[in-house]
């Protein structure tokens, strides 16, 4: 018994919020009589979310830092999409080319706030804030006030679109994306069975072979009955893909390699570790580059799901984006925080919004909610530091 309190213990950040996360999603779908887990609602979670779990992610490494945050990113998205609205529809430019020519400057602009940042040491909510001004000013200069739309195809389908069905003729199920989550569901498997290899390889401490091949069969499970309602409406979204491939990538960074943990320990100790080496000015430039970067890739998506560049687009996107982090765990002062975990918090704000809009709970109210599920998340996160002391 011992035993397994002291793991539940070890592991209660972890396991809170996608607790949290189960709670919330059977609460909602009895309050909304089952409308909120249909397979067409689902599809509508992730295409509505999908522009603030990529803000998420690129947030989550600027709070690592030691908590700071960025308050532009809304208005960076906004004149990204207004970018791309005029490199496409008023100067006729192909898709492909201005799509990476709005990256890049999205990058320029993270170089721009970077620096004060990083090098000049202005704090990041001055800098950010500054930004959150700039930009959604050279916006409003960009688009004169006015909407413009709409997009060719080839752009809507980034954020609307859905992969083929290869493997059907048409009609009922789609095949194809059931065949992925088998294929997803077995290269998990053999991921977690080689990692868990190497652990034991090297004397390292791993769950007993009972948990291990729960969890397994728990996230197989998961994986699959995922894709099959997927399946049931249009498929795989576009969107889903590229989100997938940006956790992935993002979590192989941020746990595998020297750059991932060069942010940690920035945001753990800043003195320490500019003491063993580390570059602490080139760290921080980059995690606001790498943010404004994605910024700019949420404002595209943005732009694709409405077809139109607004001058109020991005409005609040910087305060989901730091909520989902918040609530998914990452610490106010730096240094603690995952991926997956801003991706949960993400997903629980998106539920959040998606059950109190179909219940016709109104947007003051659902604001108001929001705020206060954000302050008991740091709340716990304060609570769970003092414990472990």
């Amino acid at each position: 018994m011992d035993k397994i309190l002291h793991t539940l213990k070890t592991h209660m950040r972890q396991y809170a919020m996608v607790v949290a996360l189960v709670s919330i999603m059977i609460l909602f779908q009895i309050l909304t009589e089952g409308i909120l887990l249909k397979p067409l609602n689902v599809t509508n979670l992730i295409l509505q979310n999908s522009y603030i779990l990529v803000l998420a992610i690129g947030m989550l490494l600027c709070i690592l830092t030691g908590g700071n945050i960025d308050l532009s990113v809304g208005s960076v998205a906004a004149f990204i999409g207004a970018v791309s609205a005029t490199f496409i529809i008023n100067m006729g430019m192909p898709v492909w080319i201005a799509l990476i020519l709005s990256l890049i400057i999205g990058g320029l602009v993270g170089a721009w706030q970077g620096y004060w940042i990083a090098y000049v040491r202005i704090p990041a909510f001055i800098v950010t804030l500054s930004g959150m001004l700039v930009f959604r000013g050279f916006t409003m200069v960009l688009l004169k006030g006015r909407t413009l739309a709409p997009f060719p195809e080839s752009y809507q389908k980034i954020a609307s679109g859905f992969l083929p069905d290869f493997l059907s003729s048409g009609g009922g199920l789609h095949i194809t994306t059931i065949v992925i989550g088998l294929i997803c569901s077995v290269l998990y498997l053999v991921s977690q069975w080689k990692d868990r290899a190497s652990k034991q390889k090297y004397d390292f401490a791993v769950s007993s072979f009972p948990v291990f091949i729960g969890k397994m069969v728990t996230m197989m499970v998961v994986i699959n009955l995922f894709t099959y309602w997927l399946a049931k409406y249009k498929g795989i979204p576009n969107v889903l893909v590229l989100l997938v491939v940006l956790i992935l990538a993002y979590s192989f960074m941020t746990n595998k390699t020297i750059a991932g943990r060069h942010i940690y320990a920035f945001g753990g100790n800043e003195k320490a570790a500019k003491l063993s080496g580390v570059k602490t000015n080139r760290v921080l430039f980059w995690v606001y580059v790498n943010m404004s970067v994605l910024a700019a890739l949420a404002g595209i998506i943005f732009a694709g799901r409405l077809n139109a560049a607004t001058p109020k687009a991005g409005n609040l996107f910087e305060l989901d984006a730091i909520a989902a982090c918040y609530i998914g765990g990452a610490s106010a002062t730096g240094g603690v925080g995952t991926i997956i975990g801003a991706i949960i918090g993400g997903l629980i704000m998106g539920v959040l919004n998606n059950g109190m809009s179909i219940m016709g709970v109104s947007i003051d109210w659902q604001q108001a909610i929001k705020g206060l599920v954000l302050l008991f998340a740091v709340a716990f996160d304060v609570y769970s530091k003092s414990r472990s002391k």
